[in-house]
């Protein structure tokens, strides 16, 4: 359904009397992936990686630097304004803050069905009575459409932004950390939610989030980023037993376990994630890496399917990938 190739979005950054161009933020540096008709693909990795900027341009919310975004086959770049309105009322996203995503002025009835209106889809009675499904399809009374956003909790808002993605029926929903900042209580009934909805809808997600095990809870598969590229993708149960990449094995180890004798031996990350503006030559991962070589300086690793449906980017796996390729 959604094909990303070699995607880059650079921000300037500007300093000095005239503004000039002093650099730029590497925010997304050549990321590629796909997403399958009612799949579920987790995006993890830590605060600064690229994240959101990777969920935004996949659904044209930003302009890339270079790359190509294909949504059923088609290349979003070079469509007109009207085609890209089309294609875009099948791709939503669910904002990460529900309290500052939901314009204080609009009743909940007003915001769920501002889509509709916008593409004019539905208007009138037709339109409050889409809007009251909606309300119900989220688990919430159809009444509620009369209340403003401050009359709500963060839970309730949640769903209120939900029912806003769901209104124009998308085939996909960008998930931009959904659950961080809610209570863990609440977190759990989101992801029932969204799971259902799921189910019954045939909808694929793009789930990005930095907490592990809701990504291993929801995701069917995981894609792993670090500092603006994707290190290691693969099957959720494949990607949580068997991390190749040490990036991985790091997030994993620092997640907390019920049993603590059942917990990975903790991998201590050496130093701070370096700047987005200079990130270090060859891997970015490397001055962090306790496995670095001076390879790993001199070029950068690629992404390589090392086994079916996992694919690593490392110099550490070079024996097994030329093992793998028979070399």
């Amino acid at each position: 359904m959604l094909e990303v190739k070699d995607l880059k979005k650079y921000f300037p950054v500007r300093g000095g009397v005239f503004s000039r161009i002093r650099g730029y933020v590497q925010a997304v540096d050549g990321v590629s992936f796909h997403l399958n008709r009612g799949e579920i693909l987790g995006l993890v990795g830590e605060s600064g990686c690229g994240k959101t900027t990777v969920g935004r341009l996949a659904l044209g919310l930003l302009e890339p630097t270079a790359g190509e975004i294909a949504f059923e086959g088609v290349n979003l770049a070079g469509l007109t304004k009207e085609e890209l309105r089309r294609i875009k009322r099948d791709m939503q996203i669910i904002f990460q803050d529900p309290y500052s995503s939901l314009n204080p002025r609009m009743t909940a009835g007003d915001i769920i069905g501002e889509p509709l209106q916008i593409h004019g889809v539905a208007r009138g009675r037709e339109k409050k009575d889409r809007v009251a499904a909606l309300l119900e399809t989220v688990g919430m009374d159809p009444r509620y459409a009369r209340k403003y956003p401050h009359e709500f909790s963060g839970g309730q808002r949640q769903r209120i932004g939900v029912a806003r993605a769901l209104a124009l029926n998308p085939k996909l929903i960008v998930c931009d950390e959904p659950l961080s900042a809610l209570d863990v209580s609440i977190q759990a009934q989101v992801i029932n939610l969204l799971e259902d909805l799921q189910a019954r809808f045939g909808l694929a997600y793009l789930f990005i989030a930095h907490d592990l095990s809701v990504i291993k809870h929801i995701s069917d598969r995981v894609a792993v980023m670090y500092l603006g590229k994707i290190v290691e993708t693969a099957g959720t149960d494949e990607l949580y037993g068997h991390p190749l990449h040490p990036y991985t094995e790091a997030l994993l180890s620092a997640v907390p376990a019920p049993d603590p004798t059942l917990a990975r031996k903790q991998s201590i990350l050496k130093g701070d994630v370096p700047s987005p503006i200079n990130p270090p030559s060859g891997c970015h991962f490397r001055t962090r890496c306790p496995y670095a070589r001076p390879v790993c300086a001199e070029r950068e690793p690629p992404l390589v399917e090392l086994e079916k449906g996992h694919e690593a980017a490392c110099h550490k796996l070079d024996a097994a990938l030329a093992a793998h390729w028979g070399e």
